[in-house]
């Protein structure tokens, strides 16, 4: 699968994760289970494309944490000591918006 494809699945995964929590608290997030799931499952599709990326592609684009994503999606995906919706919460509130705009940026 070409980068470019690649890219625009996770800008419409991170989008749709953005658009699921607009508006919204930690405090409504961490108690809707289907909001969760929803953006849970997200995150981890964001994560396993981020891996099939062409490893000279990503290093052009350090400013996309790769390593991150994917790494977030092992969490997600293993459930090792059990899913941080903290953390989700952080990444979703935080991070990806940035990260949005950078593949938007990317894909121009």
């Amino acid at each position: 699968m070409k980068n470019d494809v690649l890219l625009r699945k996770m800008l419409a995964y991170a989008s749709k994760v953005i658009n699921y929590c607009n508006g919204k608290s930690y405090a409504i997030f961490s108690a809707d289970s289907v909001l969760v799931e929803a953006c849970v499952f997200n995150l981890s599709q964001l994560g396993e494309l981020c891996r099939l990326v062409d490893d000279d592609f990503s290093q052009a684009h350090p400013e996309v944490p790769w390593r991150e994503m994917y790494g977030l999606r092992n969490r997600i995906v293993h459930d090792y000591e059990g899913v941080n919706l903290r953390l989700v919460w952080e990444i979703i509130s935080s991070d990806l918006p940035e990260l949005r705009d950078s593949l938007e940026k990317i894909l121009q």
